[in-house]
């Protein structure tokens, strides 16, 4: 049996749908967080100022068993912006906060001997607990300095620790689990 004949109008109308969407595809690029065109720091609000070095040299992209796609998406900028976020809620009224995020290794790692089907997911294991490393310089409504200096995030027992919440599924769920932990002891009610 012979599949029936597809028309020259309709594959004229599919061509050019497909050349249209390569198009659009094209002028979309795709987002590296190492790309040196890309910001370093957030805009600064009222209390909080948050930016971040060279995400080439961070641990998830340095030790990244798949650095290409380690390097993908805005991961970098959405931990800051939560960073940010946080601390503002956190800080006392008329004190201000600097961070520097200076290393990041996200939880979990890619595992290439699984296949290649497999070559884009990140597998979360005990040995790939996460790690954020951090400047933070506080000042007080006066402007003298109050605390400093850098601060180590990390949850080597994080598939364990904690409840999983609804929020479990969302992504960088276990890297603002230790922003949020961090900001509870650092800005704790003095």
């Amino acid at each position: 049996m012979k599949p029936p004949a597809i028309p020259h109008a309709a594959k004229s109308a599919i061509l050019l749908a497909f050349v249209l969407l390569l198009a659009a595809c094209a002028g979309t690029p795709l987002r590296d967080v190492t790309d040196p065109d890309a910001p370093r720091a957030l805009p600064a609000t009222s209390n909080v100022a948050v930016s971040w070095s060279d995400p080439a040299g961070f641990s998830d992209l340095r030790r990244s068993t798949n650095r290409w796609e380690s390097r993908r998406g805005d991961w970098v900028r959405d931990l800051a912006a939560y960073v940010q976020q946080s601390v503002a809620r956190a800080l006392p009224p008329g004190e201000r906060a600097e961070v520097t995020i200076t290393d990041i290794r996200r939880a979990g790692d890619y595992e290439p001997w699984h296949g290649p089907q497999m070559n884009d997911v990140r597998i979360l294991r005990d040995i790939y607990w996460p790690q954020i490393t951090l400047e933070l310089r506080r000042t007080g409504a006066d402007g003298r300095e109050l605390e400093g200096g850098e601060r180590v995030l990390r949850d080597p027992a994080y598939l364990t620790s904690g409840v999983r919440s609804p929020r479990g599924n969302e992504a960088l769920y276990y890297e603002k689990r230790l922003v949020d932990d961090w900001v509870r002891r650092e800005f704790a009610a003095r």
